[in-house]
């Protein structure tokens, strides 16, 4: 199931500093948005806002509202934590339990609430999620083994794997592939692009060429010195990259700064 997620107006402080500001986006349903944009433009903040994970953080505070499916996540009566099943995520470095093994990281979620118990119930749920992350061929038979044993991009798909697990309706992934070879990060792009099958995926990439090939719409934001991040420029991938209508969009994609 997808759903409808946008943004409306957003500003998000780390105390009194405004990191970002001003953010209205639509986020396609069956679609990759990537957020791109030199460090510190405040694409990562952006991500965490929209399943509140920006709140985690002591002294920070959101103004403006994320709506998915017409509820705006941040009215009071919304449950931050069954929130965060609805919008899953994955961190920019794999990091998997370490002492869980693999079937234990992948319903590590599932088990939390509560609401699975039975053994073969999880065994169904952690297959499923392998198979989804395109890992179940690879550890079937070494389930029982520790989930850092895995390889670097193996430990990032059993990452997605876990979030998988909980029947998010919302992906986020920040710099999935920054710490990959690029064979592995190969993979996770595949991986991606069959995931929007079933999900609304939002990423973060430093990777000009990754957005390029995997995302079906970017936005492009941009932080000064003493400015807050904002949207710069935001449309249909193929546009941003090709015919980019802001000189500042063009000066980054072509490597001019940043």
């Amino acid at each position: 199931m997808t759903v409808d997620l946008r943004t409306q107006s957003l500003n998000a402080y780390y105390g009194k500093h405004m990191a970002v500001r001003d953010i209205t986006i639509n986020f396609e349903k069956n679609a990759i948005t990537a957020l791109i944009g030199p460090s510190g433009c405040g694409k990562s903040t952006l991500l965490r806002c929209l399943n509140r994970m920006h709140e985690v953080i002591a002294n920070t505070r959101v103004e403006g509202q994320v709506v998915l499916d017409g509820e705006n996540l941040y009215d009071p009566g919304v449950d931050p934590t069954a929130l965060r099943r609805r919008i899953g995520m994955v961190f920019q470095r794999a990091n998997p339990f370490p002492t869980m093994t693999i079937k234990e990281n992948v319903v590590a979620g599932v088990r939390l609430a509560g609401e699975v118990t039975q053994r073969s119930a999880l065994d169904a749920i952690a297959e499923k999620s392998l198979r989804q992350a395109a890992l179940w061929d690879e550890v079937k038979d070494k389930l029982n083994q520790s989930g850092t044993s895995l390889s670097g991009g193996q430990q990032q798909r059993l990452c997605i794997a876990r979030a998988l697990a909980v029947e998010p309706e919302v992906l986020l992934m920040d710099e999935p592939a920054s710490a990959l070879d690029p064979i592995s990060t190969m993979k996770i792009e595949e991986l991606m692009r069959d995931l929007k099958k079933t999900y609304t995926i939002v990423i973060v990439t430093h990777n000009m060429q990754q957005a390029a090939r995997c995302s079906d719409y970017t936005g492009f934001m941009l932080a000064g010195e003493a400015t807050p991040g904002e949207l710069v420029e935001f449309g249909d991938s193929s546009s941003i990259f090709t015919t980019p209508k802001d000189p500042r969009t063009e000066d980054y994609i072509t490597g001019r700064f940043g």
